[in-house]
């Protein structure tokens, strides 16, 4: 790592990080086929990650003298809770029947379990995982892979913060989550193309998808439109006063936990961004069953979605990818971990007969999040992606909860 980097302006680095946004995803909505070829083996999300991590390796710019992370999961980061989890039907999801849901939610557990599980399985060759104390300690980078693969890139900065994770390790784990995750999402899209074989085998019924794809095309047909100047302002009026409001709430509550309940400092109640994230998921969910989750019609999540990217960008900054070359062991979790989420997966989609549809988008729903459940929905049949993001802003709601136990068992574990 170079001790001073190239650039150092903030407003340098995030314009620099703006246009590798803007080549990534010009590129991967390219109709050129070598361009199209490229993306189907390098995920779009893998490159916003790497790209900046890149610049930060060879001291183009550095990630730790930079208060953009700062910024951005301080600010952008409810802001874009708040619109992806106003955007959640839950009517929606809880018509979809409740094979989908426990499939979800048995990913979930896999996820929450699997952790520990891995971190106990390697523990037992290589106790050193277990040894390490204070920021970089193994367990607290895991429940930043926990926040990823429950929810997303958001719930994931949320855990890096919540149980104080050392950039080293995070930047560790991160290429950890990517390439485990992406690994994952490539087996799920081969068995996508082979899904009415796969589902006749296991005598799945499918009517239910059938149906689905039918509301979801009338819904979207409904909602739909352009987005006016007014719509966008007021979507932003939404995430940043919730944001406000969520800062103000956890400046409130913070002291009040210091003072009265100093033992509930374990379960991260003395911690700000704590309060804060929770504030504004819990905001988000009241507001989903309000007239403002019509504002989805004019791309709340896709507004959100621009923060989340602009997130991601400032955590990849952080990584250093020579991290991958010292810690193979991290990866070695990370596989086991992916294993164990699986096999339960397979497991119970068996014992159930779901729909193989079910399976995949319920795990890639919490693995991959809003950016990839899509992906493997519309490998399916295209009018299902939204499909995918529904189960996956399930995900961005719950994961932040969920890998919050994840991190409390984690620390039992460790």
């Amino acid at each position: 790592m170079h001790n001073q980097a190239l650039i150092t302006n903030d407003a340098s680095v995030l314009g620099l990080l703006a246009i590798l946004l803007g080549l990534v995803f010009y590129t991967a909505n390219s109709s050129n086929p070598k361009w199209q070829r490229f993306y189907t083996i390098v995920p779009a999300v893998l490159l916003c990650y790497f790209l900046p991590s890149l610049l930060n390796t060879f001291g183009v710019i550095s990630g730790e003298e930079s208060n953009l992370y700062f910024v951005a999961s301080r600010y952008l980061l409810p802001t874009c809770l708040v619109l992806l989890t106003l955007s959640v039907d839950l009517k929606a999801i809880a018509g979809l029947g409740k094979k989908a849901v426990i499939m979800f939610f048995t990913g979930t557990i896999g996820i929450v379990l699997g952790g520990p599980i891995a971190l106990m399985i390697v523990a037992s060759f290589a106790p050193d995982v277990l040894g390490v104390q204070g920021p970089e300690a193994v367990w607290r980078g895991l429940t930043t892979v926990a926040g990823s693969w429950i929810g997303g890139g958001a719930n994931q900065a949320a855990m890096k913060e919540i149980y104080g994770a050392g950039d080293k390790i995070f930047s560790a784990m991160i290429t950890v989550d990517v390439i485990v995750a992406n690994i994952w999402m490539a087996i799920l899209l081969v068995m996508a193309s082979n899904a009415k074989q796969i589902d006749e085998k296991a005598g799945a019924d499918t009517t239910a998808i059938t149906r689905l794809k039918e509301r979801v095309e009338n819904f979207h047909a409904e909602h739909s439109r352009n987005p006016a100047l007014h719509d966008l302002m007021v979507i932003l009026a939404i995430g940043f006063g919730v944001t406000g409001f969520a800062h103000m709430f956890a400046d409130a509550i913070t002291p009040y936990m210091v003072t009265n309940f100093p033992e509930l400092d374990k379960l991260s109640f003395h911690s700000k961004f704590f309060w804060m994230i929770v504030f504004a998921t819990t905001v988000g969910i009241i507001l989903s069953f309000t007239r403002l989750r019509k504002l989805e019609g004019v791309g709340a999540s896709k507004v959100g979605s621009v923060m989340l990217y602009i997130l991601i960008a400032s955590i990849g900054m952080k990584m250093d990818v020579t991290m991958i070359v010292e810690a193979p062991i991290y990866f070695v979790i990370g596989a086991i971990w992916m294993i164990i989420h699986a096999s339960l997966m397979l497991i119970v989609a068996k014992m159930i007969k779901a729909p193989l549809f079910y399976m995949a988008v319920g795990s890639q729903a919490n693995v991959g999040g809003a950016a990839s459940a899509p992906i493997v929905a519309s490998a399916f049949h295209p009018s299902l992606a939204p499909v995918g993001v529904l189960l996956a802003v399930l995900g961005y709601t719950v994961g932040t909860y969920m890998a919050w136990l994840c991190g409390q068992i984690l620390q039992v574990v460790s």
